[in-house]
């Protein structure tokens, strides 16, 4: 296979920029790199582009080895032929080489096996033939010159039956009648559900008498089914028409009316119910799983990257609360660069509850730290708390806000060894408490010190492939640190270990290096970091930034491999690298003309010229600050609040298959489903919207007893 080719053609790029691409992969290259720095010879491919063809690329190697590694084992055998090594060689899926393969994939004895080594393959022929031999009148006198005591097969009918089994072997092991009966079943089988104890209340109760068409049946609800078999809640089996597959696949195979017709037809359908059914039906469920577990990862990294790319809230001198009840409530106090002032414990809840004291003690840190924002953890007590910051703020601080700050993951952090070594005279609840505080300050560098499994976004997340997901959430993390731009100076260890090219122990010797020397004031010292060699450097420089240093153009995006190009264009603007500290050049656009002839007169591709024009028009943008701005609070609501029909703001807490959870500020997200969207049909909630979005939602149903809010974003009419 011309594996070049072959994904030019899938994914519908030039032949060129996927070799450009392949080439820069193979030389160790980053896909941030790449994406960023390489757009002339890939084509401008962008980073999803890029992982696309890099996973993909990946496969299609691994198949090309496989295919060699089964030919080798077959010729091995002495049965390879050039029809069969033509079939392998031409196969474009994995799962079409394994069933060209099976036949002669060592296996332990089967009943066919037994057989033929008792010498009844002749017998087997007749059958799938249905040619009776001159001299016999029925099947068992055709079968008696085959009789075998020493192998078992001691009588005629002994032997027809282990002429059949040969028969049957050879249907199901042929690769285009497997083949046909596996679409077969992925197109009319159906999944079924039902209750090992019918009377249990669970989470479940849908699937107890369940039933629905594979090829139909939505994703969210196979890991549903999945998980409660598992927790041995639920039955589960795949429903197939028996007698449907049975006939399509006799009708595979030619028809004669003769002695050995019915014995073929019950080889065909032994074949299928023993030997072909059980493996595709199992296949069948593993397919429907893998689908299912692909697409809630991406989903989860689609979450992922919106949360990530969240508006940072610049200037938030914070009061950070993680409510609890016995423990209290711990506080943390933050200036605007996340630097921790003062910490403490106040008691607003039950049994404790004391509100005043809660109340002067947020009085008295608003004051001395001059605190514009306070934040919440959205945990247990968060309710309880909210309420009373909500007074607070109504009765003493009006010019204060706040906000409730998902804690998924907080814990995690703040027990972790990283949180540990960063702050090791802080007790853990302060540091969770630190951690919801520079969550709003800048969600980027504070989340990326939690695995991003537990950062909760997802669905179903505990119950996919944890290599899988953690590879597809590392990417997403990677990218977007890449896209943002990481400041070498004050950057953790957590956040460069994210950076192009740079490895979680180079990005440790990063921290330490700036600690004995002081701060870079130059990217070329970058190179002096021990183990950041020339190609980490080239991979990583141009996302490292320096801001106040020796270069203005260290604190930009442009590679400084790309730096001569950039001077020139400066110069030919009539500006110097120092206007760039000044808010950069609005109009350096205008200034230099024609960007694809003065790309020709530097001798540098039009992209990277653009890309160099944008940045020096605005040094060091940050992209997320396109992003929807957080939505702050001065008095809480109350699910008991909520009337059908109510109006309010909210924003999208995380997005599933079925639709997005929207915070209104009840403490209670909302649902919206996916059929309350719009009123055009929507595929997938996730082409509506984001994870951070701020939408317009209006209230359906209210269910208080079970703390359940049913929101629409089709205004009522």
């Amino acid at each position: 296979m011309d594996i070049i080719a072959a994904l030019a053609e899938e994914l519908g790029l030039k032949r060129e920029a996927v070799e450009a691409a392949v080439k820069l992969i193979d030389e160790g290259n980053t896909i941030p790199f790449i994406a960023r720095y390489r757009k002339e010879v890939t084509g401008g491919m962008d980073d999803v582009a890029l992982r696309a063809l890099d996973e993909r690329l990946s496969y299609l190697r691994n198949l090309e080895q496989r295919k060699s590694d089964v030919i080798l084992l077959i010729d091995a055998q002495g049965k390879l032929t050039p029809e069969l090594e033509a079939q392998i060689r031409e196969a474009t899926q994995l799962q079409r080489v394994e069933d060209l393969y099976k036949p002669y994939r060592k296996k332990r004895l089967t009943r066919a096996q037994k057989a033929r080594e008792a010498g009844l393959e002749p017998l087997a022929n007749m059958i799938i033939m249905q040619v009776t031999p001159k001299g016999a009148a029925t099947p068992l006198d055709a079968a008696t010159p085959y009789v075998n005591a020493e192998a078992g097969f001691e009588t005629p009918e002994r032997a027809l039956a282990g002429a059949q089994d040969i028969v049957a072997e050879t249907v199901a092991e042929d690769a285009e009648n497997v083949a046909d009966m596996r679409a077969f079943t992925e197109n009319t089988a159906d999944i079924v559900s039902e209750a090992v104890n019918a009377g249990e209340k669970t989470p479940y109760e849908p699937y107890y008498d369940f039933s629905e068409p594979a090829r139909k049946i939505p994703n969210h609800r196979v890991l549903a089914i999945d998980r409660g078999e598992r927790e041995e809640k639920l039955r589960v089996r795949v429903r197939v028409d028996v007698e449907a597959a049975v006939a399509r696949l006799g009708g595979r195979w030619p028809r004669r009316q003769g002695p050995f017709a019915p014995i073929l037809d019950a080889a065909v359908a032994d074949g299928y119910k023993r030997l072909m059914a059980p493996s595709l039906e199992r296949e069948l469920r593993a397919k429907l799983t893998v689908r299912a577990q692909t697409d809630a990862i991406k989903v989860f990294a689609k979450n992922l990257e919106s949360l990530l790319s969240a508006r940072p809230v610049r200037g938030a001198r914070i009061i950070a609360l993680d409510p609890g009840y016995r423990t209290g409530c711990k506080v943390a106090v933050l200036d605007e660069t996340g630097k921790l002032l003062d910490h403490g414990v106040v008691y607003p809840t039950k049994p404790r509850h004391d509100v005043a004291g809660t109340k002067r003690e947020l009085a008295r840190l608003a004051g001395k730290y001059a605190i514009n924002t306070i934040v919440i953890g959205n945990g247990t007590a968060s309710r309880e708390t909210e309420e009373v910051v909500s007074e607070f703020i109504a009765e003493q601080a009006p010019d204060l806000r706040y906000t409730i700050v998902n804690e998924a993951g907080a814990s995690v952090y703040s027990a972790s060894e990283l949180a540990s070594q960063e702050y090791p005279d802080l007790d853990v609840t302060t540091r969770g408490a630190m951690s919801l505080g520079r969550r709003l300050q800048d969600p980027l560098a504070e989340l990326v010190k939690i695995p991003p499994q537990s950062i909760g976004v997802g669905q179903y997340q505990h119950d996919l492939d944890q290599t899988e997901l953690a590879h597809a959430l590392g990417n997403v993390v990677e990218d977007v640190v890449n896209r943002v731009g990481v400041d070498a100076n004050t950057a953790s260890a957590s956040l460069l270990g994210y950076v192009s090219g740079i490895t979680p122990a180079v990005a440790r010797n990063i921290v330490a290096y700036r600690e004995e020397h002081g701060a870079f004031t130059d990217r070329r010292q970058l190179k002096d970091v021990p183990k950041l060699g020339p190609k980490a450097f080239q991979n990583a420089a141009g996302f490292l930034r320096i801001t106040g240093g020796d270069n203005p153009l260290d604190a930009t995006s442009v590679h400084p491999e790309s730096y001569a190009v950039a001077r020139d264009v400066l110069k030919r603007a009539g500006v110097t690298a120092a206007d760039l500290s000044r808010g950069g050049i609005p109009d350096i656009a205008k200034r230099v003309g024609n960007p694809a002839a003065l790309a020709g007169e530097l001798g540098c591709g039009l992209m990277t010229l653009l890309d160099i024009l944008s940045e020096l028009e605005k040094p060091g943008r940050d992209p997320r600050d396109d992003a929807p701005e957080v939505v702050f609070s001065r008095a809480a609501l109350s699910i008991d609040d909520l009337q059908p029909g109510m109006e309010l703001a909210g924003t999208v807490r995380n997005v599933v298959d079925f639709g997005a959870f929207v915070d209104v500020g009840v403490h209670q997200d909302g649902l919206v489903h996916v059929s309350k969207m719009s009123r055009r049909f929507v595929k997938h909630p996730s082409d509506v919207v984001a994870v951070g979005d701020t939408v317009k939602v209006w209230v359906e149903r209210v269910d208080r007893d079970r703390g359940k809010i049913s929101l629409t974003m089709v205004e009522p009419k």
